[in-house]
C-alpha cells in the first residue's frame, strides 16, 4: 500500500490527537478484521505475479517472512500505543519515542509514501485504459504531441482532481471501503481467464532469478505496508485486547491472496509477465475488461483519500485555514505534481519497488522497530532478550532490503529513462 494507508491517514498530521470517539462508534471484532484486510489489499495484488516471476519461485520464501515480520512489527505498534493514551497515529509513536524529530520523520516518510502511491494509481490508470483502449494512438495539445498512454494519464488526473477539493471524505471514504470487495472480483476475474478462456497454467517459471531478488523483495514490502493505519483501526476497536488476533486474521488471509495471484499469475504468464498482471489478460475477453474496469475503479475511488492527508499537512503548514479557494489551490497543485511525476516515470514496477524499498519497508520494518526499543525504555516495559534480537535482526534485514531495492529500482528507472 500503499493504497492502503490512504483511508486512515487522515488525521495522522502534526497536530495532537483528537479526543477518543465514543464507544458507539467503536467496531466489533469482525468489522475491524474487515478494515485491517481492506487497510493490506491495494494494487499490490496487480504487481505480485511479475514480483514472483522477477524473484522465481524460492522467493514465495521470502515473500512469507516478510509477512510474518510485518505482522510482528504491528504487534510492536500496538505495545507503543499501550504506552500512553496520548497516542492515536503513527506520527505520534514517533513523538513518543523521539519527540518532535521523531514526529516529523514518520509523517514525512508517510506522507512520501502516499505522495508515491498516487503518483502509481495514475500509471496504473494510463497502463489499463490504453490496454483497454489499443487503438487510441494519441493527440495533440497545442503544438505538442501526446501519446496515448500520456493523454490517458492526464484524463485520469482531470477525472480525480474535483474529487480532491472537498474536505468531507466521507462519501470516497465509503467507495474506498469496498477495496476488499474489489480484489475478490479481480483475482476471480483472472482465475477465469486462466481456466475458461484458454490461457491455463502452462508455465513452469524459474526457482530462482538472482538479479530480480532486490525487485521482488521490494514488490512483496510493499504489498504488507499497512502500518499507518493500525493505529487508528487499534484505537477504534470495542475490545482492543483482541487486536493481535485481528492483525493475525488480517495477515493471513492478505498473505493467502496476494500468494494465490501471485501464483496463478506466474503458472499463467511465467517470465512474460508484465508490470501489472492485466497488461497480460488476453484483450477483448469479457472476463478480461472485467478485471481492467475493477483495477481502473479502484484508484479513482482512493486518490482524493490519498492525497488528503498531504493537501491538510500542506494547508496546516501555509496557514491556509478556511479559505476554499486556497484550499482548491493547494490541492490541484499536489494533484499536478503526482501527474507530473507519473508522466516523466512511467514505469508502474519500478515506482512501486522504490515505493516498497525505501518508505513501506522503513515504516514497516525500521521505524517499529527503533519506536518500540526507544519507547520500552522510556516507560520501563520488561526487556526480553529474544524480543531485543529479533527487533535488532528486522533493523538489519530492513536496512538490506532498503538499501538494495532502493539502489536496484533507481537504477532500473534510470536505464528506462534512457
Amino acid at each position: 500500500m500503499a493504497t492502503n494507508t490512504a483511508s486512515a491517514t487522515a488525521s495522522s498530521n502534526t497536530d495532537p490527537p483528537p479526543s477518543s470517539s465514543s464507544s458507539s462508534s467503536k467496531t466489533g471484532f469482525l468489522k475491524t478484521c474487515f478494515n485491517g484486510v481492506n487497510a493490506l489489499s491495494g494494487i499490490g495484488l496487480l504487481s505480485i505475479p511479475y514480483a514472483l516471476s522477477q524473484g522465481g519461485w524460492s522467493s514465495l520464501s521470502i515473500f512469507l517472512t516478510i509477512a510474518i515480520i510485518c505482522c510482528y512489527t504491528g504487534i510492536l505498534l500496538q505495545r507503543c500505543m499501550d504506552a500512553s493514551p496520548l497516542v492515536s497515529t503513527y506520527p505520534d509513536i514517533g513523538a513518543l519515542a523521539f519527540g518532535r524529530r521523531g514526529r516529523l520523520a514518520v509523517a514525512a516518510f508517510m506522507y512520501l509514501e502516499l505522495y508515491l502511491v498516487a503518483v502509481d494509481f495514475l500509471i496504473l490508470e494510463g497502463d489499463n485504459l490504453h490496454k483497454l483502449f489499443p487503438s487510441v494512438s494519441g493527440f495533440r495539445l497545442g503544438g505538442l504531441r501526446v501519446g496515448a498512454k500520456q493523454g490517458f494519464v492526464l484524463a485520469a488526473t482531470l477525472a480525480v482532481l474535483p474529487t480532491t477539493w472537498f474536505s468531507s471524505l466521507g462519501v470516497l471514504a465509503y467507495a474506498a471501503g469496498a477495496g476488499a470487495l474489489a480484489s475478490v472480483v479481480l483475482v476471480a476475474a483472472v482465475m477465469w481467464v486462466a481456466v475458461f478462456d484458454g490461457v491455463g497454467f502452462h508455465q513452469r517459471g524459474r526457482l530462482v532469478h538472482w538479479a530480480g531478488l532486490p525487485s521482488a523483495v521490494s514488490l512483496f514490502s510493499f504489498c504488507f505496508s499497512g502500518h499507518a493505519v493500525f493505529p487508528m483501526i487499534y484505537n477504534g476497536m470495542k475490545d482492543r485486547k483482541k487486536f493481535s488476533m485481528v492483525l493475525f486474521i488480517c495477515f493471513l488471509v492478505s498473505t493467502l491472496s496476494y500468494g494465490f495471484m501471485g501464483i496463478i499469475g506466474y503458472l499463467m504468464y511465467g517470465d512474460a509477465l508484465m508490470s501489472q498482471v492485466t497488461l497480460n489478460l488476453p484483450a477483448g475477453k469479457a472476463s478480461s475488461k472485467v478485471a481492467i474496469y475493477t483495477t481502473l475503479v479502484n484508484p479513482l475511488t482512493k486518490y482524493a483519500l490519498v492525497i488528503a492527508p498531504i493537501a491538510e499537512a500542506v494547508e496546516a503548514a501555509l496557514g491556509v485555514g478556511k479559505s476554499w479557494l486556497l484550499r482548491v489551490l493547494v490541492r490541484t497543485a499536489l494533484v499536478v505534481g503526482t501527474a507530473v511525476v507519473a508522466l516523466a516515470v512511467p514505469f508502474f514496477a519500478d515506482v512501486v519497488a522504490l515505493t516498497g524499498a525505501l518508505l513501506s519497508c522503513t515504516a514497516t520494518m525500521l521505524l517499529p522497530c527503533l519506536c518500540y526499543l526507544r519507547v520500552r525504555n522510556k516507560v520501563g516495559y520488561r526487556k526480553r532478550w529474544v524480543e531485543t534480537v529479533a527487533c535488532v535482526v528486522i533493523v538489519v534485514v530492513g536496512a538490506a532490503i532498503v538499501v538494495m531495492g532502493t539502489y536496484s529500482s533507481v537504477k532500473q528507472i534510470v536505464q528506462r529513462l534512457k
